[in-house]
């Protein structure tokens, strides 16, 4: 999932422990009010995740910090407990095949949409199909091509009765329960989507979920207000605020001073040049998460065509000097695609210390990579640069992606390549990504779930998420090869084929491995996020 910075060793193993055993699910345990505390105690808070929303249909959102809203909105057959783990949603118990094809989810009984209308398997059904559907054109359509009649438009999912949901698999999916708890798996209201295709979720009177909250007002720019929903199937559990404010800001320093006004609780953004003076304070907070940040080249663009090209650029980032000048905050220089964190075939050992790093990101290398940048591009046939044209480098508005753009500037400068830089703000810089309607431009991925193929497929030729428009036959064979596997030896070993790749053509030029940076006020309570980018306020409370 697109993300609008490695933990020191032990506490990051204790995360990715937390987000690789995957249980099986349980009804699950609520975050533990804090003692002392009363839910009636706090009515109301505001926290940051993110600016003005570019959408929020489940099926079309491919941002983090829009996950975060649906979680609160909506739920699917599944949802995620404070370890990663999947546990019942909308769900009250499933069983699977013998052979692992099929699954059986049984819905609870009575649940509601937040108008209070009933919802029944037959809504899964329906919005599943929409999320494929050609005319929604959805970013993750992709992630459905475990489920039988994908290819045909037509996926094998049924409603034998109201709450009986029977979904037919290609291949046995180690992570389907995650995906039945990730948004784009999320149901939505037929009718009112059908009666207002294009505006149902802009008008708060339209915007129906099944979630624990429920939108109540939407000021452009300013703020997003949540009510708690008296409908969702265990509102009573939900200890949350009675109103939950979603301040919408996208300047980092507006952001840190809202903070410290005590406007907001939660701040998921903070300016670069601060993370110093912030790091040993009781707000500030550094946790492991499952993403790489990335450049993204759009390989159909002269002279970004030339994998020559590519190569040359992606040598010639000092990543060491990113991380410790910009960074600041313990990421660890990205040597391949797919992140640390993620297992492998052998569960005691990492999909990536499998397979390696494809060029040498750490400091000691980076003369040697600089002379091997300067030969790739007089390879492509621009020796020192010499008849390259100026390229333009996009990146969206943060002092951090500034600070990283104006570092890139300046390492690519040193083997004759000239960009400039363009700075857009979020929505606009992700409909520009999407189209292909740029050069070169900052990207991050972080995981939808617990496995390797959450970054590999979205390079398939076509995806919604591929923004850089790439093409290969052999890299499509493989991911769907990958997905029609059930022997998780073979699964690992295709995907580090198809990583390779990847890197063959320097399709893309890795960064860092990120961490996740928040302050968080003291006084917020049973609040937790997860190493996929999400947070949960859901369960929140303020002490006095």
């Amino acid at each position: 999932m697109k993300r609008k910075i490695r933990l020191p060793a032990i506490l990051l193993l204790i995360v990715l422990i937390f987000a690789a055993c995957r249980a099986n699910p349980s009804p699950g345990q609520l975050p533990e009010n804090t003692p002392g505390v009363s839910p009636a105690q706090q009515t109301e808070f505001s926290v940051h995740v993110g600016s003005e929303p570019d959408i929020i249909d489940p099926a079309l959102n491919s941002a983090a910090d829009v996950a975060t809203m649906l979680l609160h909105t909506f739920e699917g057959l599944m949802s995620l407990d404070k370890n990663g783990t999947p546990i019942y949603g909308q769900a009250e118990s499933h069983t699977v095949s013998t052979d692992g094809m099929t699954y059986t989810f049984k819905l609870r009984d009575g649940l509601k949409w937040s108008d209070g209308q009933p919802l029944t398997a037959n809504d899964f059904v329906w919005s599943w199909n929409r999320a494929i559907s050609p005319e929604t054109a959805a970013d993750y359509a992709y992630m459905f091509e475990s489920i039988q009649g994908y290819a045909e438009n037509k996926l094998n999912v049924t409603a034998t009765d109201e709450r009986t949901l029977v979904v037919q698999l290609v291949a046995p999916t180690p992570y389907f329960l995650e995906l039945c708890a990730f948004p784009t798996f999320f149901p939505v209201r037929k009718d009112i989507v059908e009666a207002n295709p294009d505006t149902w979720t802009l008008n708060p009177s339209t915007y129906i979920g099944n979630g624990p909250y429920v939108l109540q007002e939407w000021v452009h720019d300013s703020q997003m207000v949540y009510k708690k929903n008296p409908n969702y199937w265990k509102a009573s559990a939900v200890t949350g605020p009675d109103t939950l404010r979603f301040l919408l800001m996208a300047d980092d320093n507006a952001i840190l001073a809202a903070f410290q006004n005590g406007e907001i609780l939660l701040a998921d953004s903070m300016p670069n040049d601060e993370i110093d003076a912030w790091r040993d304070k009781p707000e500030f907070n550094l946790e492991g998460q499952l993403g790489t940040y990335y450049v993204s080249f759009n390989v159909k663009k002269p002279p970004l065509d030339n994998p020559l090209v590519r190569k040359a650029l992606l040598l010639a980032v000092d990543r060491d000097y990113i991380v410790t000048n910009i960074g600041k905050a313990g990421q660890e220089p990205a040597g391949a695609y797919v992140p640390i964190g993620l297992t492998d075939a052998d569960p005691a050992k990492e999909f990536r210390d499998v397979g390696g790093n494809y060029y040498d990101p750490s400091k000691e290398a980076f003369q040697a990579n600089l002379a091997a940048a300067k030969k790739a591009l007089a390879d492509a046939g621009y020796p020192d640069g010499k008849g390259l044209p100026t390229m333009e480098y996009l990146y969206n508005e943060s002092t951090g992606h500034q600070l990283i753009g104006e570092a890139l500037q300046s390492m690519w400068k040193e083997i004759g390549v000239n960009v400039t830089l363009v700075s857009q703000e979020w929505n606009t810089f992700l409909t520009t990504r999407k189209n292909g309607e740029y050069q070169i431009a900052r990207n991050g991925w972080l995981a939808d779930y617990n496995d390797p193929i959450s970054f590999l497929d979205m390079w398939i030729t076509g995806s919604g998420n591929n923004d850089a428009q790439w093409s290969n036959k052999e890299y499509d064979a493989l991911i769907t090869k990958v997905k029609a596997s059930s022997d998780r030896a073979e699964r690992m070993q295709l995907m580090h084929q198809a990583e390779k790749i990847i890197f063959d053509e320097s399709m893309l030029c890795p960064i860092y491995y990120y961490v996740d940076i928040f302050l968080k006020n003291p006084k917020l309570q049973a609040f937790y996020s997860s190493p996929l980018g999400y947070k949960y306020f859901m369960y929140a409370t303020v002490t006095k």
